[in-house]
């Protein structure tokens, strides 16, 4: 159950991703990186 909510989730902020991607203006490499960084940060703190 917890991995269907998991895959869900993930799905979910992909396409929220992809779609912010296309909006903000800049490089898409860098703010890929960055929202690396930031979930990297955040499942590190949550553990």
């Amino acid at each position: 159950m917890s991995y269907q909510t998991t895959l869900g989730w993930s799905l979910v902020t992909s396409g929220l991703v992809t779609l912010f991607l296309w909006v903000l203006p800049g490089s898409d490499l860098l703010w890929g990186l960055l929202l690396l960084v930031i979930g990297g940060l955040t499942l590190y703190v949550r553990q």
